[in-house]
């Protein structure tokens, strides 16, 4: 059979031979003899009529025009785009990076399609995707790869590469997309941009943040994962700047990284549109402004919602003032104003809950929900907490485990990522009483290439079962993803991990496999 990414590649070659004719796209030509798609194609956002398709034009060498450039786009019923659906052209802006946003509407829920651009003489890469079920579809499954935390300078991609090649509707991306720090890496070719004030660790200019993620999208294997399925993506802290909390600067920076309120707020800007201008998401950019909303929602039929949150934009400063935000408990149980969410984004993250009609109910986010205590090597006080996570916000997490017990929500289920490791845990309102019932079940996934701390692994599974109990499964040494298949009845998680990020192709394979049955907010080893 196959393989997902040889039957886009041939899908491009067909399509470059269909230039011309009826279904052609046609758009102004660009003056530029090189590829302007050299960053690929995208496409997110899935909805039962329409989805969000993605490009940027770049060139490889040299600056491009200031001008704006039409952009032609199809969407097609096949791959060699005999049957399209729907076809247009839209502008790309300087002001914008000359990146593309096409929200292709009118299309046939639960469908796969396929899609690509042309500017001037050029054709882009193929890029298939799927729209989501209708509304009232009762779909017998969804399945849904996760994914975080891919630190360039760390290792190579093979994780991405393995996704490519899966059978799944969609990829969801739980931040960390890019990383800020200065270029230094063991790899020759997987060095980092050089920001305009080196030194620093950060990236504080849109150009800073542009040329990033496009060096980012230069890897062949995350576009690979890109062309082949429809992502939903949220940013975590690493897309601005390590652990920041709304325009709180990171506790650990002094001298020239440490910056107001005021200063912070026009890095956040340029954070989050050349986030904007490079992810394909359904959100309304303003070039300048620290907000842009992402939290939003996605209904999958009956079968499932997915709550998707932002938890940097919103959130109260992380509580103590420790370094690198870890720290003892108390500062974090007695947090009674602190909020992750912000107070709007905690409603209609309850409405979400309450008012599903879902099998299953599924909160997307960023960082670790469970308590999880962790052995402190100073031995003064025993036990630490991530005071980042919600362990640093426990009354705002012990108000939204009780509202899904309350509120009898229907199997929710949280994703998360962050931690650069895999955790699979139960959920309660009372983690100081084991035998208390489970509201919920929580994923984290490990990192498609960022660092955990190998001497941290083994410590963490010997005191896993006295200091967290709750959690069923812990590892620390491998990268990878989640491969989650939600049926009807039966929601199936698989640790899929690969063996190295030393060289850019490597197997992957499955570590552990997860079950969770309808109606019952419990772990099982399949």
């Amino acid at each position: 059979m196959l393989k997902r990414r040889q039957v886009l590649t041939g899908a491009a070659a067909a399509a470059g031979a269909m230039l011309v004719g009826t279904n052609a796209v046609s758009a102004t030509p660009v003056a530029d003899t090189a590829d302007p798609f050299p960053l690929g194609v995208a496409s997110g956002d899935p909805l039962p009529d329409g989805v969000v398709l993605w490009t940027r034009l770049l060139r490889e060498a040299g600056a491009m025009p200031r001008r704006v450039i039409p952009v032609g786009w199809q969407i097609a019923e096949d791959e060699r785009f005999r049957r399209v659906a729907r076809a247009g052209v839209a502008l790309a802006r300087a002001e914008l990076a000359h990146s593309v946003h096409v929200d292709a509407r009118g299309l046939r829920p639960g469908r796969e399609y396929f899609y690509r651009f042309r500017a001037g003489r050029h054709l882009s890469p193929v890029g298939r995707t799927r729209t989501a079920p209708g509304r009232h579809a009762d779909p017998e499954r969804l399945r849904i790869a996760v994914a975080s935390c891919q630190d360039f300078q760390n290792g190579y991609w093979p994780a991405y590469l393995g996704m490519a090649d899966e059978d799944v509707d969609l990829v969801l991306h739980l931040g960390d997309y890019i990383y800020e720090s200065d270029p230094n890496s063991r790899f020759p070719d997987r060095v980092h941009t050089t920001p305009a004030t080196p030194g620093l660790g950060q990236l504080r200019t849109l150009d800073d943040y542009r040329a990033r993620h496009a060096l980012y999208k230069s890897d062949p294997a995350l576009r690979a994962a890109h062309a082949a399925f429809p992502w939903v993506s949220t940013w975590d802290d690493h897309e601005v700047e390590n652990n920041y909390a709304d325009l709180i600067d990171e506790i650990d920076d002094t001298g020239p990284r440490r910056q107001t309120p005021e200063e912070f707020a026009v890095q956040r800007a340029a954070g989050y549109q050349a986030y904007y201008e490079h992810m394909p998401i359904r959100a309304t950019p303003r070039p300048g402004s620290p907000a842009l909303r992402i939290f939003r929602r996605f209904d999958f039929g009956r079968l499932a919602r997915l709550n998707v949150l932002d938890t940097r934009q919103y959130r109260t400063d992380q509580p103590g003032g420790f370094p690198d935000d870890l720290g003892p408990e108390p500062p974090g149980a007695g947090n009674v104003d602190g909020t992750l969410t912000g107070a709007e984004q905690e409603r209609w993250l309850a409405d979400g809950l309450t008012g599903s009609a879902a099998r299953w109910n599924v909160v997307a986010q960023q960082v670790m929900m469970s308590r999880t205590r962790f052995p402190n090597p100073t031995q003064v006080p025993p036990t630490i907490v991530n005071l980042d996570q919600w362990d640093g916000y426990q009354p705002q997490r012990t108000r939204l485990l009780r509202l899904l017990a309350d509120a009898r929500v229907a199997n929710p289920v949280f994703l998360a990522g962050d931690i650069h490791s895999t955790w699979v845990s139960e959920l309660k309102p009372n983690f100081d009483d084991p035998a208390s019932p489970n509201v919920a079940v929580e994923f984290v996934g490990t990192s498609i290439s960022s660092d955990f701390p190998v001497a941290f692994d083994a410590p963490i599974k010997q005191f896993n079962p006295i200091l967290n109990p709750h959690v069923r499964y812990f590892d620390g040494l491998n990268r990878g993803y989640l491969r989650c298949e939600i049926g009807r009845d039966i929601w199936r998680t698989d640790v899929r991990v690969v063996d190295t990020i030393e060289v850019r192709q490597a197997p992957t394979r499955t570590a552990a496999s997860f079950l969770v049955e309808s109606g019952r907010s419990a772990i099982i080893p399949a």
